[in-house]
C-alpha cells in the first residue's frame, strides 16, 4: 500500500482556518489562509506556485463548476424571491397564517421545528426557505437569532438525510452500493434495504431532531444556548446585525398571506418536478424511481425551482399593483443582497472542501494518490488510521457460480468488532468536521466501512451478516457522523446557510449549536454505539438515548424564562 503523500499534515488547512476564524471571527480570510496553506503543502512550500495554484487551480476551478454555479444561482433567486415576496407583505401575511399556532415562545420554536420537518426533500432548500419566513416570528416571540438557527439547522441536513425521497437519498444510497461492490458484485441491489434498515441505527440524526421539541416543550436550555436566549428575552431589541433584512419590509402595502405562499409552493413543486424529470431523462429506460432519483440534477432543479418561484412573486405583485416593474427589481436586488455573503462564504468552503478531498479537478475519484499536486487526501489519511491493511475482495469481487455465497474480506482492524460502530462514528465526525462536507464524508468512508463491516461481522459466525446490527449500525454511524460535522464545522455549507438565512453570526451559530451536538453525540456513543456493539438490541439503545437526553436536560437545563413570566404574542404581526 502507498505511502500517504501527507500524512497528518493534510489536517492542518482545516485546522488553521477553523483557528483563525475561532480567533479572529473572519470566516472567509480564514478559510483562504487555509487554503493557502494547503496550496503550499502541494507544492512543495513553493509560494509562487502555491499562490498560481491558489487561484487557478483552486479557487477559480471551484467557482467555474457548473453544479457550484447553479447552487449560487439557487441562492441569489431564493433571496430575490424573499425580497419581492417581503415587499409585498406577503411575510407578513404568512405570518398572520402561522400566528394562531405560534403566540408563545415554546409554541413558536415547535411551529419552526414542524415546518422544518415539512420541507424534507432538501437542505439548502429548507434552510433559505425557513430562514426568513420563521424569522420575524422568531424576532416578535423574542426567541433569540442563535435559537432559530439551531432549529432550522437541526432539521434541515437530518431530515433531508432520512427522507426516502429527497435530494440526499440517491446519493446516500449509491456510496452505500459502492461499498457493497467492493464486497461482490452481486449484493449491489440490496443498497436500498440497507439503506432502510439502518434508519434506527442513525443515532445523532434521530436524536438531534428529538432534541429541539425537548427543549421546546421543557423551556430549557444549556451552555451558551441558555446565554443568548436569555440575552434576548432581556431586550425589547430586534437583532441590527443585519439591517438590509428589515429593510425589505419597506413599502408593504398588504398581508395577503398567499403572496408568500404560492411562489413558496411553486417552488417546492418545481424543485420535486425538476428532479424526477431531469433523473428520468438520464436514467434507461424502465428504470426504478431510486435509480431516477441517483442521476437527477438536483442543483438544476434548485435552480429553475426557485426561478419559477421568484417569476410567480413578481407576477402576483404586478398583478395586484403591489409594485411597479423597477419596484420589483429593486425588491429583487435587495433581497439578493442579503444573500450574497453567503455567496462569498460557500466559495471558499467549498474550495476548502475539495483541496482536502480525493478529487481531481475534473470529478474524477483519484487513485494511489494521482493527483496529490493539488490534492491533500484529509479523509484517506483518515479512513486509514481504521485498518492495518486495504480492504480487498477475498474473490476477487465475485462468486466463482451464482450459488456461492460471498466470503468474508480479508483485512485487520485496529480495534475489537464490538466497537466498529463507535469507532466509524468517530472517524465520520472527524472527516465531517475537518472537510466541511457531508456527502464528501460518506462518500470518503462507506467504500471503505461497507466491506471492511462485511469482513469482520462475518467472523462472527452469524449467517446474514447484512442484517446484522453491527453491520447496519456501521453504514448508519457514517450517515449520522457526517450530519455532526454538518452541525459543527464552520467551513459546513449548511451551516453557513442557516446561520446566513436567520441573519445569525456564524461562528454564534456554531458556538451555541456544538455544545447540543457534542451532548447528543456523547449519549449516542455511550447509551447507542458501545450497548449495540456488545449486544444490546436497537430498540432498546433507542429507549436508553431517549431518557439520557431527558435526565440530561433536567440534571444541566436551566430555564429560560422565570416562573409566571411566559411571554405571549397575540398574532399581530406590528409585534407583541
Amino acid at each position: 500500500m502507498e505511502a500517504h503523500p501527507y500524512g497528518a499534515l493534510s489536517l492542518l488547512p482545516p485546522i488553521v482556518a477553523i483557528a483563525l476564524a475561532i480567533a479572529t471571527r473572519r470566516l472567509v480570510g480564514s478559510m483562504l489562509v487555509g487554503i493557502f496553506v494547503g496550496c503550499l503543502l502541494t507544492s512543495g512550500f513553493r509560494p509562487l506556485i502555491a499562490l498560481s495554484d491558489f487561484w487557478e487551480v483552486h479557487l477559480w476551478n471551484t467557482l467555474i463548476d457548473p453544479g457550484r454555479l447553479r447552487v449560487f444561482s439557487f441562492t441569489l433567486l431564493m433571496g430575490a424571491l424573499i425580497g419581492v415576496v417581503t415587499r409585498c407583505g406577503g411575510m407578513r401575511g404568512l405570518i398572520a397564517l402561522v400566528a394562531p399556532w405560534a403566540r408563545t415562545r415554546r409554541r413558536g420554536q415547535l411551529v419552526a421545528w414542524f415546518m422544518g420537518l415539512v420541507v424534507f426533500f432538501d437542505d439548502y432548500a429548507n434552510t433559505l426557505l425557513l430562514g426568513p419566513t420563521l424569522r420575524p416570528i422568531a424576532d416578535r416571540l423574542r426567541i433569540s437569532r442563535e435559537k432559530l438557527a439551531y432549529i432550522v439547522d437541526s432539521t434541515a441536513a437530518p431530515v433531508a438525510g432520512l427522507a426516502l425521497v429527497s435530494t440526499w437519498v440517491a446519493v446516500e444510497i449509491e456510496y452505500v452500493r459502492s461499498g457493497l461492490a467492493n464486497v461482490d458484485a452481486r449484493l449491489e441491489p440490496q443498497a436500498f434495504t440497507l439503506f432502510v434498515y439502518s434508519i434506527p441505527y442513525r443515532y445523532y440524526i434521530c436524536f438531534s431532531l428529538l432534541l429541539v421539541p425537548l427543549l421546546a416543550l421543557s423551556g430549557r436550555e444549556m451552555g451558551p444556548m441558555l446565554r443568548a436566549e436569555r440575552g434576548r428575552l432581556a431586550s425589547d431589541k430586534i437583532d441590527s446585525r443585519h439591517p438590509q433584512v428589515a429593510s425589505l419590509e419597506t413599502g408593504a402595502l398588504t398581508s395577503s398571506w398567499y403572496n408568500a405562499v404560492l411562489p413558496i409552493g411553486l417552488t417546492v413543486m418545481l424543485v420535486i418536478y425538476f428532479i424526477y424529470r431531469s433523473g428520468l431523462n438520464n436514467a434507461p429506460p424502465g428504470s426504478s424511481l431510486n435509480e431516477v432519483l441517483r442521476v437527477a440534477d438536483n442543483a438544476l432543479a434548485l435552480q429553475y425551482g426557485a426561478a419559477g418561484g421568484l417569476a410567480l412573486a413578481a407576477l402576483l405583485a404586478r398583478v395586484q399593483r403591489l409594485l411597479d416593474g423597477p419596484g420589483v427589481f429593486e425588491a429583487g436586488v435587495a433581497g439578493a443582497r442579503v444573500v450574497a455573503p453567503a455567496i462569498l462564504i460557500l466559495w471558499c468552503a467549498s474550495t476548502l472542501s475539495a483541496l482536502t478531498s480525493n478529487k481531481s479537478v475534473s470529478g474524477q475519484v483519484s487513485v494511489a494518490y494521482e493527483h496529490q499536486d493539488h490534492r491533500l487526501y484529509t479523509g484517506d489519511y483518515l479512513k486509514s488510521l481504521l485498518t492495518v491493511q486495504p480492504v480487498q475482495p477475498a474473490t476477487g469481487g465475485s462468486a466463482s457460480s451464482p450459488s456461492e455465497a460471498p466470503q468474508p474480506l480479508k483485512t485487520e482492524a485496529r480495534f475489537p468488532v464490538q466497537l466498529l460502530p463507535t469507532v466509524v462514528f468517530l472517524m465520520a465526525c472527524v472527516v465531517a468536521f475537518c472537510t466541511g462536507t457531508s456527502w464528501g464524508t460518506m462518500g470518503i468512508l462507506l467504500p471503505i466501512v461497507v466491506p471492511m463491516a462485511y469482513a469482520l461481522v462475518g467472523t462472527l459466525g452469524t449467517t446474514d451478516v447484512l442484517q446484522h446490527p453491527l453491520m447496519l449500525a456501521s453504514i448508519g454511524s457514517v450517515l449520522a457522523g457526517a450530519i455532526f460535522g454538518d452541525h459543527c464545522s464552520p467551513i459546513s455549507d449548511t451551516t453557513v446557510l442557516s446561520a446566513q438565512s436567520c441573519s445569525c453570526d456564524l461562528l454564534a451559530h456554531v458556538s451555541t449549536q456544538m455544545p447540543y451536538a457534542l451532548w447528543v453525540a456523547a449519549i449516542n456513543i455511550l447509551l447507542g454505539t458501545l450497548p449495540l456493539g456488545f449486544g444490546l438490541n436497537v430498540w432498546w439503545t433507542l429507549l436508553l438515548q431517549t431518557l439520557g437526553i431527558m435526565g440530561l436536560l433536567i440534571t444541566f437545563g436551566r430555564k429560560v424564562e422565570s416562573t409566571g413570566e411566559t411571554l405571549a404574542w397575540d398574532g399581530n404581526p406590528q409585534g407583541p
